[in-house]
């Protein structure tokens, strides 16, 4: 399921427009995109969690060439499935 077939799937169900549908998924991905970039943990229970793991620097390897690279340290957003969603698709 893409972006717009959640869009769609929500309008249908409620009975709302697509525009007002649109509107609505949108405020939660940016509610929860900024809740991440502030360092939050996002937490839907049954569903599963959404946190920001941070990954230091290190020396890589450019494959192509076997030439050694720096590899800046980042940050990441990373999901852990719910115990409840596991178990619902697991059977």
């Amino acid at each position: 399921m893409n972006k717009s077939e959640l869009i769609e799937a929500l309008a249908a169900k409620k009975g709302l427009s697509y525009k007002k549908a649109e509107e609505i998924i949108n405020s939660i991905f940016e509610s929860m995109t900024n809740a991440l970039l502030a360092g939050d943990r996002i937490e839907i229970r049954g569903f599963g969690s959404f946190v920001v793991k941070s990954y230091q620097s290190y020396m890589g390897r450019n494959p192509k060439t076997g030439e050694s690279i720096a590899v800046k340290s980042k940050k990441l957003p990373f999901f852990k499935v719910g115990k409840e969603l596991k178990e619902k698709v697991s059977g």
